[in-house]
């Protein structure tokens, strides 16, 4: 988790600078680099997950031993780091248009490692949990905002909602054409016996217990991180403090 949070952090100022860009542009300075730093900080963040994904799992010992024994062999371990080091890859948007033809390749060509990745993707819910988390932290990001008071930011509930449904169909969009390349990439040295292992684990029961628990920590996370940086943006905007 530790080498996870370090990923998340530099997609974390890439995602700030994106934020200052379209709601501030070049007025950020060293006041918001400091506030992104901070509301990425992993010390902060990883207790949060933490408590998130334990609350979720502390009923259900039969899927943390299944976790326990599938991730804690060598086959499972080098799951995990090809899905890190693949996430730390596809940052640089060269390598992430890369992963998008390569994953036409492997479609028009029938490769069956793609058919086990969109399994795999299916098993775990992947497209809607991922949906879900964006919009849950798109409306944590309006909360933050509305937080500060300041004449001008959103405050009425129903539609922070109505703005958030709004995004549905283009997050749906996004995360689809963004997450069978990145899986693709990230499974590529891995035998497909392996990957088909992994994707009868995520299809059990427990499996999909262990991911929904997975997602409930990230969506703690991401909705605090979203909070803070909504509450930032709009004294950034107004040149007010809080």
């Amino acid at each position: 988790m530790e080498d996870v949070f370090a990923v998340m952090v530099e997609v974390g100022k890439s995602y700030g600078d994106s934020i200052e860009g379209q709601m501030f542009p070049g007025r950020g300075g060293a006041a918001w680099a400091a506030r992104v730093e901070a509301a990425y900080d992993p010390a902060a963040l990883m207790p949060v997950f933490a408590k998130a994904f334990e609350a979720a799992l502390a009923q259900d010992p039969e899927a943390v031993a299944m976790a326990e024994a599938f991730f804690g062999t060598p086959r499972g371990q080098e799951i995990l780091k090809l899905e890190v080091e693949a996430r730390r890859a596809i940052l640089d948007t060269a390598v992430e248009e890369a992963a998008q033809v390569e994953a036409e390749r492997m479609k028009a060509e029938r490769d069956p490692k793609l058919r086990l990745v969109r399994e795999l993707v299916e098993a775990g819910d992947l497209i809607e949990m991922n949906v879900a988390g964006a919009m849950s932290a798109n409306l944590a990001f309006f909360e933050g905002m509305a937080a500060t008071g300041a004449p001008g930011m959103p405050a009425d509930r129903e539609s922070m909602m109505s703005e958030v449904w709004g995004q549905e169909e283009s997050i749906r969009s996004e995360t689809a054409n963004w997450l069978v390349p990145f899986l693709a990439l990230a499974y590529q040295p891995l035998p497909e016996t392996d990957l088909k292992d992994y994707v009868a684990f995520s299809a059990s029961p427990e499996g999909r217990r262990l991911n929904a628990a997975l997602f409930a920590g990230f969506d703690a996370v991401s909705r605090k991180v979203s909070f803070e940086l909504g509450r930032a943006a709009a004294v950034a905007m107004t040149g007010n403090d809080i």
